[in-house]
């Protein structure tokens, strides 16, 4: 049998699974929302084009009106003006689309921290058990919070003083940017950096290092528990929007049991 012929079968019969890491895309999936004066995405809906009627008698099918970062999404690095040249969702290789996963999970310290952050020496240790993180890999930052992306409010977790979401430290971002050779970054959460992002030097460090270092995002991921801390290998499928800053995304996980 050839390799892909063995991955199929192993498919086929089992030994390895394949887990859906996307979020469901509907109108009731949770956006981001900034504050005034700047503007925001729309959120996902469809729009009936016909359904076996009189606009289409043997035909179902709808437009779609979206924004590039609503649900599951990939962050290109053009989204950042510190990666505005470092290229578009298009310019993503395909062959880093597929590529070895590794899942860090600090869902027990979330549970009653929701402003969690992740700092370099998490990483180093959890490197220290597990290995070095993946060359040309993602990291895949589990804390927990898919749990909550059914209810909007529990998801944003937004109070008077702003957003509560867990994320990654000012160091850390930095650091995995620049100091390893990921090709990304996944999380649960609405986006890859804290609800109190906005709040930091630089402001939203994981858009600002890693899509400036050409880098890319993930977000909106479900189903890292069923994930082991090393192992896996993800499927990351945007759109090819030409110029686009970012891309809903099906993303899939293998794992062989």
């Amino acid at each position: 049998m050839t390799q892909l012929s063995e991955l199929v079968a192993a498919v086929a019969d089992g030994s390895i699974e394949v887990i859906d890491l996307t979020a469901p895309l509907q109108a009731s999936t949770p956006i981001l929302h900034l504050p005034e004066p700047f503007a925001n995405t729309i959120p996902f809906s469809l729009e009936q084009i016909s359904a076996y009627d009189d606009s289409g008698p043997g035909w179902y099918w709808n437009n779609i009106h979206t924004g590039e970062h609503v649900g599951t999404h990939v962050d290109a690095p053009n989204h950042w003006a510190t990666g505005k040249d470092k290229g578009d969702i298009t310019s993503a290789p395909v062959s880093r689309l597929i590529g070895p996963a590794v899942v860090l999970d600090v869902s027990d310290r979330v549970a009653d921290n929701p402003d969690f952050l992740l700092e370099k020496d998490d990483v180093l240790a959890w490197q220290d058990q597990h290995g070095p993180l993946p060359e040309n890999g993602w990291l895949l930052f589990r804390t927990g919070w898919d749990e909550r992306s059914a209810d909007s409010d529990r998801f944003l977790n937004v109070d008077d003083t702003g957003s509560h979401t867990p994320g990654v430290s000012v160091e850390c971002a930095q650091w995995l940017a620049h100091e390893t050779s990921l090709f990304g970054f996944g999380v649960e959460t609405v986006g890859t950096d804290a609800g109190v992002a906005a709040g930091f030097d630089p402001m939203f460090p994981c858009h600002h290092f890693f899509l400036g270092a050409g880098k890319f995002g993930l977000t909106q991921l479900q189903n890292l528990a069923q994930l082991p801390p090393t192992g896996a290998v993800v499927v990351v499928a945007p759109l090819p929007i030409v110029g686009g800053s970012g891309s809903p995304a099906r993303v899939l996980a293998m794992v062989q049991r």
